[in-house]
């Protein structure tokens, strides 16, 4: 039996906000609400399904893409004015890192979240 992702529930303090901000980050698009959640759909089909909250702990997400899309993403993160970091605990500022033979990057959403864009996946 496969066992995939198929979503994962992301807080947030505006859900369309959030939504519209890392689905521009990422060159994404941002689907239509359903039900509570507005959904962000990923390229192996995991939506990041956006829900309002009160209360919440912040939570890291990590999305691997191409060279080129490293290029793009991390332009438009430069073109924000965002701060961003070659570590999760977000010590080495406005630096990439070269791990595992590719390129990584650190970001926060509004909310706090830790974002992550690498090339190459962890060994």
């Amino acid at each position: 039996m496969a066992v995939d992702l198929n979503h994962t529930i992301v807080p947030s303090s505006d859900k369309h906000a959030s939504a519209e901000f890392i689905a521009g980050i990422l060159g994404l698009k941002v689907g239509p609400q359903w039900g509570p959640f507005v959904p962000v759909e990923t390229a192996n089909g995991v939506t990041l399904d956006y829900l309002d909250s009160a209360d919440f702990r912040t939570i890291h997400y990590c999305f691997i893409v191409s060279e080129p899309e490293f290029d793009e993403i991390f332009a438009r993160i430069r073109e924000r004015g965002l701060d961003y970091w070659a570590d999760p605990a977000h010590r080495k500022a406005g630096e990439i890192n070269h791990l595992y033979g590719g390129r990584g990057v650190y970001f926060d959403d509004p909310d706090g979240h830790n974002m992550e864009v690498i090339t190459a996946p962890y060994a």
